[in-house]
């Protein structure tokens, strides 16, 4: 029997894993329908998100929600078991707020590190180095962003913990270590050998042959935005 809740997703991104990380924390059952799968994606996309016309795309119960962070909310507003987010309203906005961080500013950054060249590459390198170093004092001493356990913010910079160690393998370059970065370093260990992660994560091994059969597109694609 078909479940109330399916993720639109594709399964090397990780805008689709942040919510299957939330869902299955939560417990919630669901299924996914794999954009790799599906031939005419632009019928999906019509269907599920026809104004951004990205993954990934929550389905419940008939109704949809797009964008990853958004999806998060919804699924913490929804389901109340394991709590990602902390009680008190100002915790609450300063996670919102390094989840959009991590969005707005690391990732887009940490892409032109990996994809681009010259004086641009080397000002998003520096500028990369300075954000991780702004997550990692969040951290200060605690195993996870939530505390004892993997939360919202977490979930948010799994890109962190476990693409960019892949990303930077593909590019060649050296954006993330633990010399540099050892706490944080270490939380992204810590989230990779969690229960959650080891079940939901794709293999590191796959996602390294996957984007090494990308590596021109993504550099055509940094050349585009610029």
């Amino acid at each position: 029997m078909a479940k109330e809740v399916k993720l639109v997703r594709y399964r090397t991104s990780p805008f689709s894993l942040r919510e299957e990380l939330a869902l299955e924390l939560k417990g919630v059952p669901y299924d996914c329908l794999d954009l790799e799968d599906v031939p005419d994606k632009n019928a999906v996309f019509l269907e599920y998100n026809p104004i951004y016309k990205k993954i990934p795309v929550l389905v419940h119960k008939g109704k949809y929600v797009a964008e990853s962070l958004i999806i998060l909310e919804y699924i913490e507003d929804t389901w109340g078991a394991y709590p990602l987010l902390p009680k008190d309203p100002y915790e609450r906005a300063c996670v919102r707020h390094l989840a959009n961080f991590i969005d707005d500013k690391c990732i887009p950054t940490f892409r032109k590190a990996f994809w681009g060249d010259g004086d641009m590459q080397k000002t998003s390198m520096e500028q990369s180095k300075e954000y991780l170093s702004i997550l990692q004092k969040e951290l200060k001493n605690k195993k996870f962003f939530g505390g004892n356990y993997i939360g919202f913010l977490d979930i948010a910079a799994a890109y962190i913990a476990l693409w960019v160690g892949v990303l930077q393998e593909v590019a060649g370059v050296n954006l993330f270590n633990r010399e540099d970065h050892p706490i944080l370093w270490k939380w992204s260990q810590e989230f990779l050998n969690s229960k959650v992660a080891k079940k939901i994560l794709p293999e590191r091994e796959k996602l390294v042959a996957f984007f090494n059969g990308r590596k021109e597109i993504m550099k055509d694609s940094i050349k585009t935005v610029i």
